[in-house]
């Protein structure tokens, strides 16, 4: 299997609700590292899982709306407890909208799999990872 990795990264505020969170009730910070994998059984024509270059375009533009943002007043997320395994399934659903939609050119027809790590520390993180239709 061919993987591909790009990586990037948002600075974002939020808060939980429900006892399980204990001090991060309260509105806190977070700077994610974001890691989004592209897996391919076959290189395409020119040799490519994805281009690099629209990938990271992919990424940016999926984060920049996130990024600085409190995320508790975003309504694309009322309701919601924005934990690092769900914005991982967000950044994952963004990018296979992306990619269905040609966004991420032509290579991204031999891309199978997708993976989305977004790293809190150096000692937690999580991912969200998935086949492609």
């Amino acid at each position: 299997m061919y993987s591909l990795t790009v990586r990037d990264h948002m600075m974002i505020a939020h808060s939980f609700r429900g006892e399980i969170f204990g001090p991060a009730q309260n509105l806190h910070g977070a700077t994610f590292v974001v890691d989004l994998t592209f897996e391919s059984e076959q290189l395409d024509g020119d040799n490519l899982v994805i281009d690099i270059g629209l990938a990271s375009e992919a990424l940016k533009a999926i984060l920049q709306p996130l990024n600085y943002q409190n995320l508790d007043e975003l309504p694309l997320f009322a309701g919601q407890n924005t934990t690092t395994e769900f914005l991982a399934k967000h950044i994952f659903d963004e990018v296979a909208a992306q990619m269905k939609a040609g966004q991420l050119g032509k290579q991204a027809k031999v891309v199978k799999r997708l993976t989305v790590q977004l790293k809190e520390s150096h000692v937690a993180w999580a991912s969200y990872s998935g086949h492609l239709a």
